[in-house]
């Protein structure tokens, strides 16, 4: 589904920062836009920044269920700074998800930005409707452990050309004068 995210200028709270940007909003099914002014309001303009691609996989329907189980249901928006431009575009979207696990994913990593957007209505309804028609609830089964006692042989441990049990984890070439002195 195509979705059109919004992005807010606000002038910035430090001298070293002079605009402070924030993804504050999606529209479902808006057509392409690059950087199209929605409202300006004194110093604070809202952009609609770009339309991007919100896709669903049925494997990743348990982390589209964490999203919905929010207490605001969101969508990921992920982030970069732009690369210096002529037309100063100060970000640049790279990608929309609404997989919580992939969301904090990115948001391990300092080169990108991650905004959590609450999604509007209407988008909560389509992803409950793919979750609802694809998500299998996958049965826990616990490992058993397997009986074989492993602590009784000492095969790997140290160098073989070592013979005594008591100095495995020695040097070979070297005896005990030599580390002494």
């Amino acid at each position: 589904m195509p979705v059109g995210v919004v992005v807010r200028r606000l002038p910035g709270v430090t001298r070293w920062q002079k605009w402070s940007w924030r993804a504050v909003a999606l529209m479902p099914g808006a057509g392409p836009a690059d950087w199209a002014v929605l409202r300006q309001e004194g110093e604070a303009v809202e952009y609609h920044a770009a339309t991007l691609s919100l896709e669903l996989h049925r494997t990743e329907t348990e982390a589209y269920l964490i999203a919905l189980s929010d207490k605001v249901p969101s969508v990921y928006v992920i982030m970069r700074p732009a690369p210096e431009r002529e037309d100063s575009v100060p970000l640049e979207l790279l990608l929309l998800t609404a997989s919580a696990h992939e969301g904090l994913d990115y948001a391990d990593s300092s080169e990108v930005i991650v905004e959590k957007v609450p999604m509007p209505p209407g988008l909560i309804a389509w992803i409950r409707d793919f979750v609802d028609m694809h998500h299998q609830e996958e049965i826990f089964y616990k490992r058993q452990r397997d009986r074989t006692r492993v602590d009784l042989e000492e095969d790997g441990i140290g160098d073989p050309r070592i013979r005594q049990l008591a100095d495995v984890y020695r040097a070979p070439g070297r005896t005990k004068k030599d580390t002494l002195q």
